[in-house]
């Protein structure tokens, strides 16, 4: 718990608006002293450990032989890892992008004034449980299975599993549809794309366009969302929060199920 939570609660102001905490430090000269002497600091230990430490060079890259596993640099293994449940359209430009403009427009649609100056956690339980979760579970644990847990062929590996180049994982990996005409119909495949995709589509519109519905009717603080923000800034909101969510939902499906697409349009090579 916050240490202005505990003050809120008794009555008290928060810490920072205490007399003595009121008292200005300026950038310059104070603020920039501390930050150049921490990086001179800084520098000559990264300096003193890179002398002393041998980097673990490998030989020359050979271009007629690929690295197994060819791993990207660690700050884009999350989306590497999302390579595995979406295919490269919205793994490598939507997600991003959604990403990129979740964080630019938390300014502009969070109207609490509260925590302005100061930090709480109850008055701001929402804003900072979604982005911690995003920021954690969409993305830290992400980096964390693409650097440990991934090996030869991106296969999934425990801690202290061996990283076979040879193992084999006896996975079958299904769409929707297939569910839906061949285990629960016991009929094939239709030819037609769109007789044989309209479950996954149903879903995924269902999903976008019926839950924030639902939220706003049952969940009081999305009705009071709707209620404060106003029909575009809660669409935004919604928005963005379903597809955090979708993300977690079709990687838990992936991992229990081995479902691999909801909407399978190879055709036109859309795929969901």
């Amino acid at each position: 718990m916050a240490v202005n939570d505990e003050r809120i609660e008794k009555g008290l102001p928060p810490q920072e608006a205490e007399a003595k905490e009121a008292e200005k430090t300026f950038v310059w000269p104070d603020l920039v002293y501390i930050e150049l002497i921490c990086a001179v600091l800084f520098t000559a230990f990264l300096i003193l450990w890179s002398i002393s430490l041998k980097a673990p060079l490998e030989q020359p890259a050979n271009p007629a032989k690929t690295p197994n596993p060819s791993k990207a640099p660690w700050y884009f293994l999350g989306l590497q890892e999302m390579l595995v449940y979406f295919d490269p359209w919205i793994a490598g430009v939507v997600l991003p992008s959604m990403i990129i403009t979740g964080l630019m427009m938390l300014p502009y649609i969070d109207k609490n004034p509260k925590g302005n100056g100061y930090y709480t956690f109850k008055e701001r339980k929402f804003a900072i449980s979604v982005f911690m979760f995003g920021f954690i579970v969409t993305w830290v644990l992400l980096i964390f299975m693409g650097t440990f847990l991934r090996g030869p062929n991106w296969n999934f590996f425990g801690p202290y599993e061996p990283w076979d180049i040879h193992k084999l994982e006896p996975l079958t990996n299904i769409n929707v549809s297939e569910v839906v005409y061949l285990h629960i119909f016991n009929t094939g495949m239709p030819r037609n794309w769109f007789v044989r995709e309209i479950w996954g589509i149903l879903a995924v519109l269902g999903f976008f366009v019926i839950t924030p519905g639902i939220l706003v009717r049952f969940v009081p603080m999305f009705r009071s969302f709707y209620q404060q923000l106003g029909m575009i800034r809660f669409s935004i909101l919604i928005v963005h929060l379903l597809v955090m969510g979708g993300m977690v939902i079709k990687m838990l499906l992936r991992w229990i199920f081995n479902l691999k697409y909801i909407v399978a349009i190879p055709e036109y090579f859309f795929n969901i």
